[in-house]
């Protein structure tokens, strides 16, 4: 498991590496060469704005001789359970002003409710203790909050078929979730498309992938497998990733078709469930 940091945490913690790196008579730069770290990152950790993952604070010792401070100030920012994988990208989607999602498999996971995360995150290897499963799941319905301000993130969700079709959870519980994302997507809070089986092959199909904006960073990419994830940063890599939500999303039936599918679908859920 990992974990999503504490935002007061990791402001005290960009603070304190300013501190020792100016007692230390080093800049941003010279701190970055020693570290071998960007002296972009260095900043936006000094400035609380990235959490430092382990490899970091084991650099930072290092760089400034520390002796396992900045190891040891880790755990300070614990706070809720995430995939491992995803931490870094759970900060990110915090701080986003635009997220442009696409799915293969599953609803995404600020689109989920509560019936539908919960199937999820009970199923799979290894299996989950009560109080694991509690915390993913609490975790799991608050990145939803985000949708609580109207105006911002400004979502886009790509859909494959395949998310429509698989009964996660059985009849009910997809009946619901699709009725769920067809009323955020009539508040006009969301812009849906869905990829139809029809389209065959398409530039996003081997996996999930998450766009996200900012108003002070440059945008990044998520990519995400089985049991794996990244983050991309690289402007090169962001930009080809892009694109190839763009080509997919020229191959998607319009907002207004797709939710008249998600619509049919949804009804054919409630069909079964009442059967």
């Amino acid at each position: 498991m990992a974990i999503e940091d504490n935002p007061k945490s990791r402001q005290q913690y960009g603070e304190e590496l300013k501190r020792r790196r100016e007692e230390a008579g080093l800049t941003q730069e010279e701190l970055s060469q020693r570290a071998f770290m960007s002296r972009t990152h260095i900043a936006h950790i000094e400035a609380g704005r990235r959490r430092p993952d382990i490899h970091d604070a084991q650099s930072l010792d290092r760089a400034l001789n520390t002796g396992g401070f900045f190891v040891n100030f880790l755990p300070t920012l614990d706070g809720k359970v995430v995939a491992e994988h995803f931490a870094e990208a759970l900060e990110f989607e915090t701080q986003a002003t635009a997220i442009r999602e696409y799915a293969s498999k599953l609803v995404p996971g600020i689109l989920q409710t509560e019936a539908y995360a919960g199937v999820v995150l009970s199923s799979g290897y290894p299996p989950k203790s009560d109080e694991e499963y509690e915390a993913l799941l609490t975790t799991r319905l608050a990145r939803a909050r985000i949708l609580d301000d109207f105006h911002t993130p400004k979502v886009w969700t790509l859909l494959d078929e395949a998310v429509l079709r698989r009964p996660i959870g059985g009849p009910a519980v997809m009946c619901e979730q699709l009725r769920h994302i067809v009323t955020l997507a009539e508040s006009r809070r969301v812009r849906v498309h869905v990829l139809p089986f029809s389209v065959g092959y398409h530039s996003l199909l081997e996996g999930f992938v998450s766009l996200m904006w900012f108003e002070e960073l440059p945008p990044i990419a998520y990519v995400e497998g089985l049991k794996s994830g990244r983050v991309w940063e690289l402007p090169s890599v962001v930009r080809e990733c892009q694109v190839a939500y763009d080509h997919a999303l020229g191959d998607a039936l319009s907002h207004r078709n797709s939710l008249a599918l998600i619509r049919t679908v949804a009804e054919d859920y409630e069909h079964e469930a009442q059967q």
